[in-house]
């Protein structure tokens, strides 16, 4: 009888462990998710502006933001109507205050005359882009702009296709748009899962430095903790129960006959 009653407590006790990671996994898939639905909201990328880094066609998470969390290298969804007024995709390389300028001898986009490395233009193994001199270069043309206070100069990643700043560089704050204009950050590219979009290191020494990570990896932590502890605690419940029913089951004598 002793037995069985250790038994049937070890049997309670793994049921209530199993429960509550269930409810446990629940409470952090639920919340993930729900926070996750709340920071951020998804949007398809229509161009190639930003290739390499977002491809046409990709599925990115955007974090919402207000337009004076910005800083130089976040890659912005933003909406303004001299550009269309639709949504689009672009990198910030400039904020209110600042010179921004390419190319220098070495080819390089300059801000504030500091030289930024950009190795997110190409894709590994890809051609440099060539200017009309035939030299690599961050731009295919030569441009300069002051960028007003309270606005951002933005660039796509495609700088030969891309219909950015340059573009406008005639029209009033000479091609850059108002911070209002920013909906969101884009922190990752969903579908096909390429991860996270990192911040470039070229733009931290500059004032104001660069945007740290979004709360998504661990939005994303708590989805996969929630998922792990479900299925455990579903799988530890019959489990411990048939190895219960195998612990009560007569043990019979070699001797006997």
């Amino acid at each position: 009888m002793s037995g069985s009653g250790r038994t049937d407590g070890r049997g309670r006790l793994g049921s209530t462990l199993s429960n509550l990671a269930v409810a446990v996994g629940c409470v952090l898939f639920l919340g993930g998710f729900a926070w996750g639905a709340v920071v951020y909201k998804p949007y398809t990328v229509p161009t190639e502006s930003m290739t390499p880094t977002v491809n046409a066609g990709d599925r990115v998470l955007a974090e919402r933001i207000d337009g004076d969390d910005v800083r130089r290298g976040d890659v912005v969804v933003f909406t303004d109507s001299a550009w269309g007024d639709v949504p689009m995709v672009k990198r910030v390389v400039g904020v209110g205050g600042d010179k921004v300028a390419c190319c220098d001898k070495e080819g390089r986009l300059t801000v504030n005359g500091e030289p930024i490395e950009e190795p997110y233009l190409q894709a590994k193994g890809a051609s440099p882009l060539i200017s009309s001199n035939g030299e690599a270069s961050a731009s295919p043309q030569d441009f300069t702009a002051d960028v007003p206070e309270g606005q951002l100069f933005l660039l796509g990643d495609e700088r030969t296709t891309s219909m950015d700043s340059r573009v406008h560089l005639e029209d009033p704050g000479q091609g850059s748009v108002p911070r209002s204009a920013v909906e969101a950050r884009v922190d990752a590219v969903a579908w096909p899962m390429n991860g996270m979009i990192g911040r470039p290191e070229a733009f931290a020494s500059l004032p104001g430095g660069v945007s740290s990570d979004g709360p998504l990896p661990l939005q994303v932590g708590a989805l996969v903790a929630g998922v792990v502890l479900i299925l455990g605690g579903a799988a530890y419940g019959p489990l411990a129960a048939r190895s219960a029913r195998g612990s009560r089951r007569p043990k019979v004598s070699a001797g006997a006959h």
